[in-house]
């Protein structure tokens, strides 16, 4: 032999070959405690889910509400008008002042809207 000798790599160990993974009985403990947790957790996540919808029904429908009462607000304003109640006095009831002639058409009916 030489001075100088070379050296040799180890042997790389030999792999085990498994056909399957083990499952060991912890893993199949740690299994079976999330499937129940998972399953418990779907009551409570379909709850809130239903009740989130229902509050944004809520809040839509509070939402016309409050355009709604926007409304009638601003009809009442206007019905303070006295020429809007003479107006709507002549349009839906056929009221004239003293004094005044109505004339009626026969055959002829009007469906006054705003009545």
């Amino acid at each position: 032999m030489s001075a100088t000798t070379t050296r040799s790599r180890p042997a790389p160990r030999p792999r085990l070959e498994r056909d399957r993974p083990r499952l060991t009985g912890r893993a199949a403990a740690l299994l079976v405690a999330v499937a129940i947790l998972v399953v418990m957790a779907i009551v409570p996540i379909g709850r809130y889910l239903d009740q989130r919808s229902a509050i944004a029904d809520i809040e839509r429908r509070a939402a016309e509400l409050e355009s709604e009462n926007a409304d009638l607000r601003t009809e009442i304003s206007r019905l303070h008008d006295p020429a809007a109640l003479e107006e709507l006095a002549r349009a839906c009831l056929g009221m004239v002042r003293p004094g005044e002639v109505a004339f009626i058409t026969p055959g002829r009916t009007t469906a006054p809207s705003d009545c």
